[in-house]
């Protein structure tokens, strides 16, 4: 029954990180998520129900609208995808188990912050500050041990995201300040100083991938949402046994 849940799990996945994909590409431009309804932004097709398969239309469409045959951007399957393997991970590692609720949200913030960081290079508060009220409320209701170590994590993961922004003057977008509070509250103090490390070593890797194959300059801007939330992944679903690992070492 185990991978018959997790199927079902990676499918509900599929589903939302479609409309995540919505999400994430409309609220930065204060457009409804509801109207228009999806519609190809080249043509203004409306999609019909075969343009609307997670991933699977997009492979049996070779990536290209069946009008007007302009390309649809990678990021649509990716985020549906990733969004369907994240919801099964949540239930494999979780089950069913309160954290699990903790765990469907944490995801689902992190993949809308991800598409609207590659699209626009902005976290936009209206996604942020909802997550984040529930996600505070949930942790008292399901708090880690000890019970303030999400408070901690949350305000020192902030302070630090801002001394950056400060010294670096400018250099750490607000979102980013702001996407590191609500982390904090979901993976505590440790967890919150362990993502901010591989956010800086994910970011390092990508921002100089991106910049060989545009062929920029050092100083072009590179989103670090999505190094954020690959660190945050990691960190909330293996951090304990990362720091298991380490702290085995030294000893």
């Amino acid at each position: 029954m185990t991978i018959t849940y997790a199927v079902f799990f990676f499918i509900f996945g599929l589903v939302f990180g479609s409309f995540f994909n919505v999400v994430g590409l409309r609220v930065p431009k204060q457009e409804s998520i509801a109207f228009p309804p999806s519609h190809c932004t080249n043509c203004d097709r409306r999609l019909t129900a075969i343009d609307l398969v997670p991933v699977l239309s997009f492979l049996f469409l070779r990536g290209k609208c069946r009008t007007c045959g302009s390309k649809i951007h990678w990021v649509y399957p990716l985020m549906e995808f990733a969004t369907g393997v994240l919801f099964a991970a949540s239930f494999l590692i979780f089950g069913f188990s309160a954290e699990l609720v903790i765990a469907i949200l944490f995801v689902s913030l992190l993949v809308i912050i991800t598409v609207s960081d590659i699209a626009y290079m902005l976290i936009p508060d209206k996604v942020l500050l909802p997550f984040a009220v529930v996600l505070l409320v949930l942790r008292f209701v399901i708090p880690l041990d000890p019970w303030w170590n999400s408070l901690v994590g949350a305000v020192v993961g902030f302070l630090i995201l801002f001394l950056i922004a400060i010294v670096s003057k400018g250099g750490m977008g607000g979102g980013d300040i702001k996407l590191f509070f609500v982390i904090g509250l979901v993976v505590g103090l440790s967890g919150s100083l362990l993502t901010l490390f591989f956010a800086s070593f994910i970011g390092a890797i990508a921002g100089i991938i991106q910049l060989r194959i545009r062929k920029q300059g050092r100083k072009t801007p590179v989103p670090f949402g999505p190094s954020i939330a690959a660190a945050a992944i990691i960190v909330y679903f293996w951090g304990d046994a990362v720091l298991g690992w380490y702290f085995g070492i030294l000893s």
